[in-house]
């Protein structure tokens, strides 16, 4: 088995290990869930569920690293692996008994995504890509939609509730786009909304401020299923910044250009100015 081969076999087993964990958890009355933040939850089941993840990671590659967002950033051995592992995208979905959130699991070397693996528990459906080696839904490959712009489209969206600065500036945008697409949807689950913007049920995405365990897996998806992921410039940096625009080529291309109409990374760090070292968030 390739190197890759071994880290996409190890993240998809590591994903179904925290997917159990959360099935056992899943609409149960006694789970105890307290907040980090305004509006922003941690669970017993997120955190049974990165336990089991890590665990399985560490059992095959226990020298690499790892940014994991219950336990934070871990760095053993200051190897150039790492693994960005978010144990439950979708935390209020799930305590609310809302049936759309994830496990999304990413490998980076020196800082470039190789593997990415999200995993939508109820339905049994695994979304995984290999740098260079193409996208799959359950083992099949997948594909960015056809669509060719924003005009009838179906896009997907999440509200920036813990980037309220940039509340206005999203309305704007969202105006746009919603004049435009046939559909603008909000689902509440980043790495799941990534996930079918690759396999082509949305037809392209954007949200602002993300967390990279919200992101990392998800966007490589949808470019090694053919489409493109970047920042509000058209960058590469949307780890660091959390600000995604992503879709089929030429959705993305418009999406870019309507965002682009009311902001930019520098007009959102004057707005939401990130602490250094610290990631962004979403639920």
């Amino acid at each position: 088995m390739s190197d890759s081969g071994k880290l996409l076999a190890v993240a998809e087993a590591a994903a179904r290990a925290g997917s159990r964990e959360l099935q056992k958890r899943y609409r149960d009355p006694t789970l105890v869930a307290e907040l980090k933040a305004e509006f922003d939850y941690v669970s017993d089941a997120d955190r049974a569920s990165e336990a089991a993840i890590m665990e399985l990671v560490r059992r095959d590659f226990p020298d690499h690293d790892f940014l994991a967002e219950e336990s934070g950033r871990s760095s053993p051995s200051g190897s150039e692996y790492q693994w960005v592992i978010d144990p439950l995208d979708g935390t209020t979905n799930f305590l609310q008994g809302l049936p759309v959130f994830a496990v999304s699991i990413a490998c980076l070397r020196a800082g470039r995504t190789e593997i990415g693996v999200v995993l939508d528990p109820l339905r049994d459906n695994l979304y995984s890509a290999v740098r260079g080696g193409g996208a799959f839904l359950n083992g099949r490959p997948m594909h960015v939609s056809e669509r060719a712009d924003v005009g009838g489209a179906f896009v997907a969206t999440g509200y920036p509730f813990r980037a309220r600065p940039a509340l206005d500036v999203y309305l704007e945008v969202f105006r746009d786009v919603f004049l435009r697409a046939r559909g603008l949807r909000r689902c509440g689950a980043a790495a799941l909304d990534l996930a079918f913007t690759a396999c082509g049920t949305f037809d392209g995405f954007f949200e602002f401020r993300l967390a990279p365990w919200d992101i990392a897996a998800g966007a490589l998806l949808i470019e090694e299923a053919g489409g493109r992921v970047t920042d509000l410039d058209g960058g590469d940096g949307y780890l660091e910044s959390g600000n995604v625009v992503a879709g089929a080529p030429g959705v993305h291309a418009e999406l870019l250009a309507l965002l682009g109409r009311h902001t930019s990374e520098s007009r959102m760090d004057d707005l939401v100015p990130i602490a250094t070292g610290q990631p962004t968030g979403a639920c």
